[in-house]
């Protein structure tokens, strides 16, 4: 774990393992360890880069940043460890950087797998639901918010309790404000079709953040990509279907 000067700013990149390296990003408010089940059972196999995005974790946090500065920090990620190609995983926010990485360098791009994903969006995802459902969560705070929303995020919401981390942050409210406006206003869709990584795209049935059928427009746009739903998950099916969504990446990885 360090602290590195990519794009103008200090990043908080962990490594571990040897061999192909496999570039992991995580959600809006989290970090990097959001992903440490998944770190562990990669390393094995991969070199793993998993990163604070800008504005989480132990990354610095501008007080404005944009989505286009999150898939810059990626590639410039990239370049500082003299990688010229990798796989990369994307879950929620991090399929958003994932799609704009893949855009703007498809040759750089072997393998892309985006967890729970959409292609587009007038504002984050968790700002939409709260929207939507701002009678139920009014005078609450974000903790109480959360709990709240989780019967809108999951299969089965006294389950994921046990993993509110997830859904949760510790950033300031003024952080997790800056956090989701990076992510308003994006639109990939007339540009999926120049990803040229065989592709995963993986969403739960139960995903009231990002439905399937985002994730459809996703896997419809990308050239070589594959869809599939998950039956008994929300939006983190690898909590709630951990072990046939680690088998799942593993084989597409693999093969």
């Amino acid at each position: 774990m360090a602290l590195l000067k990519i794009n103008g700013i200090n990043l908080n990149v962990n490594i571990k393992g040897e061999g192909p390296p496999l570039v992991l990003i995580h959600g809006v408010g989290g970090d990097y360890m959001q992903l440490e089940n998944l770190i562990s059972q990669f390393a094995g196999k991969f070199k793993t880069i998993a990163y604070d995005c800008r504005g989480h974790g132990k990354s610095d946090k501008p007080s404005a940043y944009s989505l286009q500065d999150h898939v810059v920090d990626v590639l410039e990620i990239m370049d500082h460890f003299k990688i010229e190609t990798a796989s990369l995983f994307g879950v929620s926010m991090g399929s958003y950087i994932g799609q704009g990485v893949s855009i703007a360098a498809p040759e750089r791009i072997d393998r892309l797998i985006l967890t729970v994903p959409k292609s587009n969006g007038l504002t984050s995802s968790v700002q939409r639901l709260m929207s939507e459902h701002a009678d139920e969560l009014e005078g609450l705070n974000l903790h109480e918010c959360i709990l709240v929303l989780l019967k809108y995020m999951s299969y089965d919401p006294e389950m994921m309790k046990k993993h509110l981390d997830i859904f949760e942050t510790k950033l300031s409210p003024e952080q997790f404000q800056s956090a989701n406006n990076a992510l308003s206003n994006f639109d990939f869709r007339k540009d999926l079709p120049k990803i040229k990584a065989k592709t995963l795209v993986i969403s739960g049935k139960y995903d009231g953040l990002n439905p399937p059928s985002e994730g459809k427009i996703c896997a419809s746009l990308i050239p070589n990509a594959t869809f599939v739903e998950m039956q008994y998950s929300g939006h983190a099916p690898m909590f709630e279907e951990p072990k046939k969504y680690m088998k799942m990446i593993d084989d597409f990885l693999m093969n």
